[in-house]
């Protein structure tokens, strides 16, 4: 048992030309609560940038230089390999697996596919597929990660009120084929979240686009992404002559499978730079914390980012209101970035009481951020509320 001050996560989720917000507070008065650490076998606690060793600390931008060929397998950053059998949770599988791989190797957790496939706001069956924005959603709301342990995969059955053992605070999303920022992804966090066409059915079926021998793969057809794959490395001078299509280009992204360790080389394969959907689409998760960091969470969307409306104009604001459950701070906002190079500007009204509210909006912090995705802001100066406090965070 330890003494910690309570903090309260609010999530404002409002969509406004693509941006969703939320709101942390912490409340100001105490209470003992217990905390307990759970992983899978002993290893030593930390953050990423305590774990990367052949990385520098900080967030992705921050990477300059890259070596010509990475391999994650090599440090011991691989995150174990997984079948998804008959089921269509190639992305659930693959999200677990790169939240895995960002505390390896001194960490080794093992995150449950089946609670995320199964417990999210989504609607859909394990059968109908998925995609990295409803893990983003997912994660964002603090419904997950939870233990395989407690939510064993491919039994159709997910318990009720399972709490998240980790709190995800940002995710990096990269579009149009941006390798160096994939790559910067992969050697700083330990693995990208990647979408590619596949034309195999199974470990054990053949294609004209993957060659058996040597675990390569360039599919070059207009099919677009089917199955999402973990991009754990690359090797920029990987021969053009090892693909069974034909291109002059050389390089390849070194990627985790979800079909056991049948398929390629114990589970993983090349993916040619010239594949048509490798990289178009991709996400990283760079930030994960204890879940001790924040102590609740208000939202009002819980799939997240789905889509977006546009005015023609690149600003746009966006608001949530909520009314405080206690005496709190708050300490942190979030919201999703839609593209690159977003700067935002934080504001609260502290006493809301209609739309008038906002022209008494006072700023709190602002930024600019490199990559889209969703990010935590932590407030530099928290804000108390008092509880039945109604306030607005406005973007």
């Amino acid at each position: 048992m330890i003494k910690i001050t309570e903090r309260l996560l609010t999530i404002v989720l409002v969509c406004l030309i693509g941006y969703l917000a939320f709101d942390l507070v912490r409340q100001t008065e105490g209470e003992t609560v217990p905390v307990m650490q759970e992983t899978t076998e002993p290893g030593a606690q930390g953050t990423m940038q305590q774990i990367t060793e052949t990385g520098t600390q900080g967030t992705v931008q921050e990477i300059t230089t890259l070596p010509a060929r990475y391999d994650a397998r090599e440090d011991g950053r691989m995150a174990t390999v997984r079948s998804q059998g008959t089921l269509g949770t190639c992305w659930a599988i693959t999200a677990t697996s790169a939240m895995e791989a960002y505390f390896l190797p001194r960490e080794r957790w093992v995150f449950s596919p089946d609670h995320l496939s199964l417990r999210n706001n989504f609607s859909k069956d394990q059968n109908d597929g998925g995609a990295y924005t409803m893990a983003m959603a997912y994660l964002a709301a603090w419904q997950g990660p939870v233990l395989e342990a407690d939510d064993p995969y491919g039994d159709g059955y997910s318990p009720e009120d399972l709490a998240a053992v980790k709190h995800v605070q940002e995710m990096q999303m990269f579009k149009n084929k941006d390798y160096d920022a994939i790559k910067r992804a992969v050697y700083q966090y330990g693995a990208v979240q990647s979408a590619i066409y596949m034309d195999l059915d199974n470990a054990f079926s053949s294609s004209v686009y993957y060659n058996q021998l040597v675990y390569s793969y360039l599919y070059d057809g207009d099919e677009t992404a089917n199955h999402d794959v973990l991009i754990i490395g690359w090797d920029d001078d990987y021969e053009a002559s090892q693909f069974n299509r034909n291109t002059t280009e050389k390089g390849a992204f070194i990627c985790q499978n979800s079909w056991g360790e049948k398929f390629g080389d114990g589970g993983v394969f090349y993916v040619s730079y010239a594949d048509r959907n490798i990289g178009s689409q991709a996400v990283a998760y760079t930030k994960i914390e204890d879940t001790d960091n924040y102590d609740h969470i208000y939202q009002t969307d819980l799939c997240g980012w789905v889509g977006q409306l546009g005015y023609g104009d690149e600003s746009c604001f966006a608001a949530n209101i909520y009314a405080a459950t206690g005496k709190e701070d708050l300490e942190a906002v979030g919201f999703y970035a839609t593209g690159q190079n977003t700067e935002y500007e934080i504001c609260i009204v502290e006493d809301f009481e209609d739309e008038a509210s906002f022209y008494k909006r006072r700023s709190l912090q602002k930024g600019a951020l490199s990559e889209a995705g969703y990010y935590t802001i932590e407030l530099e100066e928290p804000v108390q509320l008092q509880p039945g406090q109604r306030y607005a965070v406005v973007l």
